[in-house]
């Protein structure tokens, strides 16, 4: 019985290809060095893989920021602007495209489907001369090869990739994308000749966008595709994978009737309606990868349950046709449990991270194939027990405030319009008022005060006493750019979610639990196990000392319950909603304890809230109901003159824009700039905003500065369709993963921005 996984966590069990990639960019280690520990990781992987039998082994899952940036390199897809005249394509372009340089910007990110990591998004359009411009697929084949490992190659589909583009600055934004299909897959025909040449047996093209509502032109492209590519991949097994959600009828039609396939890979954890469409009909010879063990989540497979469903499988599609596998990539989880010498040991039994779910893949192939690890089974049915009994899982008391909250949506008694102006009565701010997101950079000191900290080795009033010298740096750098409301700058935040986790009742914390976001950007979520209550307030102290630090407004800091939940591993023993509803209570708590502090800017981020939308639009609106619900939950009991912001970032936000103006926030600040002003499109169209609102001026992400003519340039094109009196001026995100050199002078800059455009706006009155 075959076992197989989708793709695996590149950064390493220690965060190596992070650290080695941020030396690289800082110009401390060679492109030679960064090589090389790319190369040792994946060798790494690989041998593990093998060594607990996995048959399929993915290749060219790999990355040095993501794979869809690696396919548009392999298709020699590479923007003007960066100046690219041909050849292999080297680190210089590639990471240009990711990151920018001096002189151009990088190209848009977004969220991969609704998952916290990042890609870089094409930009294509009639003109683009694709051509085979980087062999890494190949490479990595041969790499793989010649350590004795045989792998399946990982290409994003063809399809997939087209449909996750967007059609680049000065085409028409209805270019229709997939009419570029028959230009590209002459390449992807290259590659797979080249990949038979050197020995590959399978190949797996990643097609997700197949989990999405495709229209029948969109569906009719994958049909064109594959029957295009067929002759190529004669020779060659071939696996279509999708994931993250149900694949709807239609598309399993079409795809279960593709050319040239061998196998059909299906999430069956986020998917698990995909079932009925298998036991409806299933080809016949055909191989049915069954990914039943879950790689977005950290809870061990109920592999009793597991197994019960593979068996009902093999009667459909017969033992030798069935593949145990991951519902998608391992990317989304953390590396290796074995790492957590700290976490407590009865919730360590629970949990099983990338190299554990290796192993769980591999023991339910034993199983299937009548080579049941007693011993591993018995194990794993001991955790489910110890975690459905537990007591530390359950609080009564949380139980009840959340079932309580039926039967009000939570609104503020007056509306947004009247709120603004008694709290600009209070605040006294200027016309388009400036403010960052929350963060500053997070320097090598900081991090090694909190470091110390948290080992014991300094105290806590010395702790105390840096923390506070810190802010008091951040704050009179903000009154020196003569920014309006202030930040404190989270110097004692590590993480935005964790930092809230680590105060909250519920949560449990990792070491090691890192999971990327993007490039070399890690994130380590914290694991929700039980119901969440807040025992007592989190950051009222540092946001008061803030405040007694300045005569400005102050923003107190908060984390929202939507953006705590999807940026966490959440228990998956009750429904997501009513875990929201239990963090938004907690927030609540927060909220009103900043408000008796006297902090009247309370930001409350929900940047991962569309992050969360189902793929699906049949599941889209009772997602939004709750979601938008829990952060109303959060602020409802506060005085009309404390003004709400919240926050978002790096998605695309046009498609709920009035399940976010149902927030009913008083202020949103909004990513914009890096998406080439997308958002705005929505105002131009007609909708009307009333509350507070600033789309990001400048990207975060890159470490170019921009111009203040460049960011007047922007807040101009805003005030063409936004009103000028709830128009504010602000980056794009917050500014921890920049440095100071950086951060100084952009700010400056859009300060100059914002008064150059003050003093016009007054002089055309």
């Amino acid at each position: 019985m075959a076992s197989h996984i989708v793709g695996y966590p590149r950064m390493g069990p220690k965060r190596e290809l992070k650290f080695a990639l941020e030396s690289f960019w800082d110009k401390k280690s060679s492109a030679e060095d960064l090589v090389k520990v790319a190369a040792d990781l994946r060798s790494s992987i690989w041998k593990q893989m093998a060594d607990a039998g996995t048959k399929h082994i993915p290749s060219n899952s790999f990355s040095f920021y993501d794979q869809v940036l690696d396919t548009t390199a392999m298709l020699g897809a590479v923007p003007p602007r960066y100046g690219w005249n041909g050849g292999e394509i080297g680190f210089d372009t590639y990471f240009s495209m990711a990151r920018g340089n001096a002189s151009v910007p990088a190209m848009e990110m977004t969220k991969w489907f609704d998952t916290n990591y990042h890609f870089i998004v094409p930009e294509l359009g009639p003109d683009v001369k694709f051509c085979y411009a980087s062999h890494k697929a190949v490479d990595e084949y041969k790499e793989a090869k010649a350590l004795g490992v045989d792998t399946v190659p990982v290409l994003v589909g063809p399809v997939s990739y087209l449909l996750l583009s967007k059609p680049a600055k000065g085409v028409e934004k209805t270019f229709p994308l997939l009419s570029l299909l028959g230009e590209i897959l002459p390449i992807y025909k290259e590659v797979v000749s080249e990949l038979k040449a050197a020995g590959a047996s399978w190949i797996q093209f990643d097609e997700p966008t197949l989990v999405m509502d495709l229209d029948s032109s969109k569906l009719q492209a994958f049909t064109q595709a594959y029957s295009e590519l067929e002759s190529s991949l004669s020779g060659l097994n071939v696996l279509i994978e999708t994931y993250f959600a149900d694949v709807p009828a239609e598309a399993y039609k079409t795809l279960t009737a593709l050319k040239g396939v061998t196998g059909y890979g299906f999430d069956l954890v986020r998917g698990p309606n995909t079932l009925d469409l298998i036991k409806g009909g299933f080809p016949k010879g055909k191989y049915l990868f069954a990914g039943l063990v879950d790689g977005r989540n950290i809870w061990a497979n109920d592999l009793a349950a597991s197994l019960d469903t593979l068996h009902t499988l093999e009667g459909i599609v017969g033992k030798d046709k069935l593949v145990v596998s991951t519902s998608c990539s391992l990317l989304h989880t953390a590396v290796d449990l074995v790492n957590e010498t700290k976490l407590d040991k009865e919730i360590k039994s629970w949990l099983a991270f990338a190299a554990q779910k290796i192993l769980e893949v591999n023991a339910l192939a034993k199983a299937l194939a009548g080579h049941k690890d007693e011993a591993f089974f018995s194990a794993n049915a001991a955790a489910h027990a110890s975690r459905k009994c537990s007591p530390r899982v359950t609080n009564e008391a949380v139980q009840k405030a959340a079932v309580a909250l039926r039967g009000s949506d939570h609104r503020r008694a007056t509306n947004v319009s009247s709120r603004l102006d008694a709290q600009q009565r209070k605040l006294n701010l200027p016309v388009l008022p400036t403010t960052t997101i929350g963060s500053f950079p997070q320097t090598v000191e900081l991090r090694r005060v909190r470091r110390e900290y948290k080992a014991n080795k300094i105290s806590e009033e010395e702790y105390v006493k840096a923390i506070k010298e810190e802010i008091n740096k951040v704050v009179k750098l903000q009154e020196e750019l003569d920014i309006d409301v202030l930040v404190h700058g989270e110097p004692e935040r590590n993480d935005m979610v964790e930092y809230f986790g680590e105060q909250l009742s519920g949560f449990a914390f990792t070491v090691n639990g890192w999971v990327q976001s993007y490039g070399s950007r890690c994130v380590k979520p914290p694991i929700i196990y039980g119901d969440v209550s807040r025992p007592k307030p989190m950051t009222v102290f540092w946001s008061s000392a803030a405040q007694s630090m300045t005569a400005r407004p102050m923003k107190g800091m908060l984390t929202g319950p939507v953006t705590i939940l999807n940026w966490s591993f959440v228990r998956n023993d009750q429904p997501r909603f009513e875990t929201c509803y239990q963090i938004a209570l907690a927030i609540k708590d927060e909220v009103e304890d900043l408000e008796k502090a006297s902090i009247n800017v309370i930001q409350i981020d929900e940047a991962a809230l569309r992050e969360g939308l189902p793929l699906r639009k049949s599941e889209q609106a009772f997602y939004l109901d709750w979601a938008v619900h829990s952060f109303r939950i959060t602020n409802c009991g506060v005085k009309d003159t404390t003004q709400i912001h919240t926050h978002m970032c790096y998605s695309n936000f046009n498609d709920i824009i009035h399940s976010i103006i149902d927030m009913d926030a008083d202020v949103i600040t909004i990513e914009n700039s890096r998406s080439d002003e997308k958002l705005l499109s929505v105002f131009r169209e007609g909708v009307k905003y009333g509350a507070g609102i600033g789309p990001g001026v400048y990207d975060i992400h890159s470490p170019r500065i921009p111009s203040t003519e460049e960011i007047a340039d922007r807040i101009n094109k805003m005030l063409a369709v936004l009103e000028t009196n709830i128009l504010w001026v602000n980056p794009d995100c917050g500014l921890k993963t920049r440095k100071y050199t950086e951060v100084k002078p952009a700010l400056k800059n859009m300060v100059a921005a914002a008064k150059l455009l003050r003093t016009q706006l007054a002089s055309a009155k």
